[in-house]
């Protein structure tokens, strides 16, 4: 186990889980292990790489011109990868220079605000779809559905809708690396509560079917509802829209809802959710799975080392099966991308450093640093998401997540940031609590969420 890599791990999912919020962000723990062998960073320059540019090229063929290029968090970790994309990208293009700017996430998006209002934003910008939102908004970022449609099949139709915006038209992101969640569960507790422990739950209904019966003839909890992280999603993935089409109003107080959350009181009655839970957050969900507390853990496809080292005999009992889905059968995912700004003094060499940033090559040599997905379609057909190799386990959770991801989407509203996000859990807690009914928590919910979106559109 070797610390880099330690930090390249858990840096990738603070990144690409908790900021998108993809159902399993929140805490992370302090460290996670090694994938595997340390891999070559030198960056794939042959001449597939450098297709997806071609297009943005001046008439005459060549680019010409320096631009900036701004990332979230991700140096010193990943300097190497980066500086060897930038140099492949200099180096194809003579008439090129690209300066890499860094910046930590811990106030970013006040930095962000800052620079667009002073127009020195870099001439391509690493976001997620929620950082992005108050710029994109504005009208600060190039709409790629016009400026980039020769590409956009190329990307994960999911990925690439990711980065809509509430009153705009258009897409205002190049997808870069993705991340989803599987449904870790362990079969030696399914089996003591003499269900099948070859038959994962799917949907909703058998999720909560299985937590009664592990509660009902085990010592664990069936489930951790993770409320902070999952809630919003799950509404969404049940057919719940959170606001209107502009994100002037909430719509999330319906009778699906209530029903949702009526369900999860009823469960948390039914033992099948410790009290303790209901005010916990993924860190907390995590340390209960390890320490054998509770059947069902949905999180991302890493975590099944960390559990291989902090808990080996919870690991040899875990099974992994895809992601748990609502009646339309959609899975969620977590997107980070590279955004244009209209202001660029060089748009040429922007999108075509953002396109051979973003291509097949250069995110499977990416995805060779650290466990993260490609969100080119084609690059998901590579053996490393398709094959099990050295660890059989492991590698079914990377194949089962890499399968999900061509019909993912990213679920969590762009609008729902931590403060709309508090104010729909904390009235939920309640109402697990008993201090008020599910009707009367969605109520109250909807009127602060209302406050919030009316206050923010004043």
């Amino acid at each position: 186990m070797r610390p880099s890599i330690l930090r390249r791990l858990a840096l990738t999912s603070v990144l690409a889980l908790a900021l998108t919020a993809c159902g399993t962000g929140g805490d992370e723990p302090e460290a996670e292990p090694d994938t595997g062998e340390d891999t070559d960073t030198e960056t794939d320059t042959d001449d597939d790489a450098d297709t997806d540019d071609a297009d943005a090229a001046d008439d005459d063929g060549e680019l010409s011109g320096d631009i900036s290029f701004s990332t979230l968090q991700l140096s010193p970790d990943f300097d190497e990868y980066i500086n060897g994309v930038i140099a492949s990208f200099e180096e194809q293009h003579p008439g090129t220079s690209v300066e890499w700017i860094d910046i930590p996430f811990e106030g970013a998006s006040e930095r962000l605000l800052a620079d667009a209002s002073a127009g020195t934003l870099a001439d391509v910008v690493n976001l997620n779809p929620d950082l992005a939102f108050p710029l994109a908004s504005e009208g600060i970022f190039v709409d790629l559905d016009e400026a980039a449609s020769d590409v956009r099949g190329d990307y994960i139709e999911g990925a690439w809708d990711a980065f809509r915006y509430p009153g705009r038209d258009g897409a205002y992101g190049y997808p870069w690396y993705l991340s989803t969640e599987v449904t870790m569960y362990n079969a030696a507790l399914l089996e003591e509560a003499g269900l099948d422990p070859d038959a994962a739950p799917e949907t909703f209904e058998e999720l909560f079917s299985v937590a009664r019966e592990v509660a009902a003839n085990t010592d664990a909890r069936g489930m951790h509802p993770a409320l902070e992280n999952r809630f919003v999603i799950d509404l969404v993935k049940l057919g719940v829209e959170i606001t209107n089409d502009d994100a002037t109003g909430a719509t999330f107080n319906t009778p699906e809802a209530v029903a949702h959350v009526e369900e999860l009181v009823s469960l948390y009655e039914d033992g099948a959710i410790s009290p303790d839970a209901v005010t916990e957050g993924h860190r907390q969900e995590i340390e209960s799975y390890q320490a054998g507390n509770i059947a069902l853990f949905p999180t991302g496809p890493n975590f099944l080392n960390i559990i291989e080292e902090n808990a080996p005999d919870i690991a040899a009992s875990t099974r992994v099966a895809p992601q748990i889905v609502g009646p339309a059968g959609v899975t969620g995912m977590s997107v980070m991308g590279l955004m244009v700004p209209e202001g660029t003094d060089n748009p040429e060499v922007a999108h075509a450093f953002a396109q051979y940033m973003t291509n097949e090559a250069n995110q499977l040599a990416f995805a060779d640093e650290v466990l993260i997905f490609p969100s080119i379609e084609a690059a998901l057909t590579d053996a490393r998401f398709t094959d099990a190799d050295e660890d059989a386990d492991f590698a079914e959770a990377i194949a089962t997540a890499a399968e999900q991801l061509p019909n993912a989407a990213n679920l969590r509203p762009v609008v729902v940031d931590s403060e709309v996000n508090d104010a729909i859990i904390s009235n939920v807690q309640s109402a697990m609590l008993g201090d008020m009914t599910a009707q009367e928590a969605l109520d109250a919910a909807e009127a602060e969420v209302n406050d919030i979106l009316a206050r923010r559109a004043g």
